[in-house]
């Protein structure tokens, strides 16, 4: 087994604030009835299309539709393991709403050196892979939940 990475803080990227300009005492941004014809019924994944297709791409829209995007399967990361510096909790729940066990990330803002001195290569998504895991931490993949079954009303 490898020995742990070390980690060094990197330089956080610079946010940008900006904001739509209030022209004529209105709102930019109108509300999602602008987009949803009244009395319509559509899926989650029929809204958020309708207001990426406006252009729109904050609050609700700022989501991808439910099934877009599956949940990252890593490293379970027990709830009272304490995580040397660099690696983080990612926190993460099914389309259902189901919570889904944290698993194991490399901090965004580190870069890690190992034994020798050299950097290593981090995945582009940050999963920490087992061979990288910290010491001590147990070495267990997280089970996604099944999806929850509609309630079915009897006759």
């Amino acid at each position: 087994m490898q020995s742990a990475p070390v980690s060094q803080p990197t330089p956080a990227p610079q946010a940008s604030a900006s904001s739509a300009p209030i022209v004529d005492g209105e709102d930019p941004t109108p509300d999602l009835s602008s987009y949803v014809p009244r009395g319509a019924k559509p899926t989650m994944n029929e809204v958020i299309d309708r207001l990426h297709q406006a252009g729109i791409h904050t609050g609700l829209a700022a989501f991808n539709p439910p099934g877009t995007r599956p949940p990252l399967i890593g490293l379970a990361v027990p709830e009272d393991f304490v995580l040397p510096d660099g690696y983080v909790r990612h926190y993460q729940a099914t389309d259902d709403g189901q919570r889904i066990e944290p698993i194991l990330m490399f901090a965004p803002d580190r870069q890690f050196f190992d034994a020798n001195h050299q950097p290593i290569k981090i995945p582009e998504n940050r999963v920490v892979p087992p061979e990288l895991a910290p010491p001590g931490m147990p070495i267990r993949r997280i089970v996604i939940p099944a999806p929850l079954q509609p309630e079915t009303s009897g006759p």
